[in-house]
């Protein structure tokens, strides 16, 4: 794999020699921004945030003052005994964890049997993300285990609707994840944006939302922008990841993020954007002020 600096070199050698290269905003010239220091001024179009778990090595505390200084408002999937931490750097939590089986991908709302421990385990937290000031709440469908995806859907929406006045009452959405089935989640339901969206109107609440993964839905479905266009209603939030390998969001990946923000922005969204991809490269932090970088447009 060649390094930044050659492909930079190689970039610029294409260009000269044919004039083909003529894109408006390079991700050449994003990378080259991102070597600057971002500060906490970015341009104010994206709510920039950063998922907990991909930077695990590093001790939350340190997370947070370094996510400071590159401008993020937001560590997300964290949990209650995290959120003091947040609170103390001024971060908020655009995206909590709950506690016990409401935090399983595989054990979820598609499978009665889980109802009644994740109904006590969401009607246990959903006043506590009310009360530390969030508005959100992360969820998931469960594994297929040979059920159609109809009964599926029927299942989850029995369990979510006995959910919705306690998520009403407190104004916090319960915000079901969109996962891939193909390479990381195998035998996930809520696995294409049309099910999650089919969903949403059977729940037929607006505190109930979807979370699209750029990362999940590139590899299930593609076509990222017309499917953001179209399903923009049933999303409240969104996640990163460079495709394949959910790592950098540069051009070692096939997707070109600035045009995927400006898509979100013109929907008219005002909610976070989580960079979840795992970082590659000997510094962390590096890798993450180049996201948002890129992520963040004028």
């Amino acid at each position: 794999m060649k390094s930044t600096s050659n492909r930079r070199t190689a970039l610029k050698n294409i260009a000269a020699g044919a004039g083909v290269l003529s894109l408006p905003l390079s991700i050449s010239k994003v990378i080259a921004a991102s070597e600057n220091a971002l500060g906490p001024k970015l341009n104010g179009k994206i709510n920039h945030s950063v998922c907990r778990w991909c930077y695990s090595k590093i001790p939350l505390e340190t997370l947070a003052q370094e996510a400071k200084k590159i401008g993020l408002k937001s560590i997300e999937l964290c949990g209650p005994d995290e959120w003091p931490v947040l609170k103390k750097y001024g971060l908020t939590c655009a995206l909590p964890w709950g506690e016990g089986l409401t935090k399983s991908l595989d054990q979820g709302f598609n499978d009665p049997k889980n109802h009644a421990e994740l109904i006590k385990g969401f009607e246990d937290i959903i006043p506590k993300v009310q009360a530390a000031g969030y508005n959100q709440i992360i969820c998931f469908s469960g594994n297929r285990r040979g059920m159609s995806d109809v009964d599926g859907m029927m299942n989850c929406a029995i369990g979510l609707r006995k959910l919705m006045p306690i998520a009403e009452k407190h104004n916090v959405t319960l915000v079901m994840e969109l996962l891939n089935s193909k390479v990381n989640h195998k035998d996930y339901m809520c696995d294409n944006t049309a099910w999650g969206a089919g969903l949403c109107e059977m729940v037929g609440s607006e505190k109930f939302k979807l979370l699209y993964d750029i990362y999940h839905m590139q590899i299930m479905e593609g076509d990222v922008i017309a499917t953001i266009r179209k399903y923009h209603k049933y999303i409240a939030h969104y996640h990163t990841g460079g495709v394949p390998g959910r790592n950098e969001i540069d051009e070692t990946q096939e997707l070109y993020y600035p045009a995927i923000m400006k898509a979100i922005v013109e929907t008219g969204y005002k909610g976070f954007v989580g960079q979840e991809f795992v970082p590659s490269r000997k510094d962390d932090i590096a890798s993450l002020k180049q996201g948002v970088t890129i992520c963040d447009i004028a």
